[in-house]
């Protein structure tokens, strides 16, 4: 079995560990999380690791350098899921870096740091609706109204944890400081089109995608279907649909991705005007600028709409993730791992989907390598990876890795 055969296989092995027999999907503080994090260890150890849970519910594990205690590369990606999953998203990119850990300690040689390799808890927000838990834990920037949060049972992170094996009292064990690493690097699928569309592998990601997440309600006044003339509706559905027509012609002419991902209308009768709807928006674009400006104007198109229908429109921002522009000397080892695959001039690429990285920037700079993915077909059962493209995303992780060694670049200046 090839490298990355095992990869492959691996991922397999992972995505049968889910909380439902017929879909995928494994959310932090599960059993499935304590199910992988002891798989990912296994593996962490075979690979020549030392292993560790942190407080946090990250599995982490380390690969000293020429000397015990230097500073360390770090490499990952996550292992939680949305809900109805496919098995690449997130868990490839652990798989990758272990083998690239595992590839350097066979080698005989040690890097000029350490490396340590990382399966992140919560990436995706599934449970608690509270992305970025694990990275943003070890970047320290934590906040502890968080563990008021509840699942769709009412249990609180607070009682998770303590449910996991954790402790909350001792959360701040798992932050990192600034001099205990040199950079990050993620492996991660495109969860877009474009590599599959150019027919390429590998593509180097300039930034990831800034977004803001809100809840919004258009509210009216509820009537009789019948009974309620056109001129005295005040129907909260049409205004709120008519906005969903404005965000995305917005988001296009301003070149920002908008999502209006969730909407209810109450009181939901099939004769009944609706007098109120809740909805949310996702907007996100390479730039906060460009993406703020968007919001701008989403939000005027909104109050102009609830103006001239007789509505009113509210706004709660939920999440707010700005833009990280990936770190130059980073990108040029990934472009140069990419290069030694047959690549000789690597697609570059921004991320419009969010990742660990975007908390880790606020720690050390980082970088991702971004994998071909059948079709940009993401967050679904239908994710599909190749093997070969496997290989060469292993082979240009593990020529980055020791071309930041020999480079004597200093990327966390």
């Amino acid at each position: 079995m090839t490298e990355a055969d095992l990869i492959m296989h691996r991922c397999d092995e992972l995505g049968e560990i889910s909380s439902h027999t017929d879909f995928l999907e494994r959310v932090h503080l599960s059993p499935e999380h304590a199910r992988v994090n002891a798989l990912v260890a296994k593996w962490m150890v075979e690979a020549g690791l030392e292993t560790w849970q942190d407080a946090a519910g990250n599995q982490c594990g380390r690969l000293e350098g020429t000397t015990p205690g230097l500073p360390a590369l770090l490499l990952g990606s996550h292992t939680d899921t949305v809900s109805d999953a496919g098995r690449y998203d997130g868990m490839l990119g652990v798989l990758l870096a272990i083998a690239v850990a595992a590839r350097i300690r066979a080698s005989g040689t040690r890097p000029p740091f350490a490396l340590e390799v990382i399966s992140f808890s919560a990436e995706e927000g599934s449970r608690f609706g509270m992305a970025l838990l694990g990275s943003r834990a070890l970047a320290g920037s934590w906040d502890d109204s968080w563990w008021e949060l509840e699942d769709k049972d009412g249990t609180t992170l607070r009682e998770a944890s303590i449910q996991f094996g954790l402790d909350p009292a001792d959360l701040l064990s798992s932050s990192r400081s600034p001099g205990d690493y040199i950079g990050y690097i993620e492996a991660h699928i495109e969860q877009g089109p474009i590599l599959d569309d150019a027919d390429r592998r590998l593509a180097v990601v300039t930034s990831i995608a800034g977004a803001r997440r809100f809840a919004l309600t258009m509210r009216g006044h509820a009537g009789h279907a019948g009974g309620t003339p056109y001129d005295r509706r005040r129907d909260a559905l049409v205004g709120a649909s008519e906005l969903v027509i404005e965000v995305e012609r917005l988001s296009k002419e301003h070149e920002a991705i908008g999502t209006v991902g969730h909407l209810e209308a109450f009181p939901g009768g099939i004769n009944v005007v609706p007098g109120l709807v809740e909805f949310t928006l996702d907007l996100r674009a390479e730039h906060d600028d460009r993406r703020d400006e968007c919001l701008r104007l989403i939000f005027r198109a909104a109050h102009e709409i609830a103006q001239r229908r007789k509505l009113e429109f509210a706004a709660e921002e939920i999440y707010r993730a700005d833009a990280v522009v990936c770190d130059p000397a980073l990108q040029s080892a990934i472009a140069a791992g990419i290069a030694t695959t047959g690549d000789k001039h690597p697609l570059a690429l921004w991320s419009r989907a969010g990742h660990d990285g975007m908390a880790v920037a606020s720690l050390t700079p980082i970088a991702m390598l971004f994998i071909r993915c059948q079709g940009g077909v993401s967050h679904h059962p239908d994710e599909s990876v190749g093997a070969a493209d496997v290989a060469a995303a292993l082979d240009a992780l593990e020529t980055a890795v020791l071309t930041i060694a020999t480079s004597r670049v200093d990327v966390s200046a």
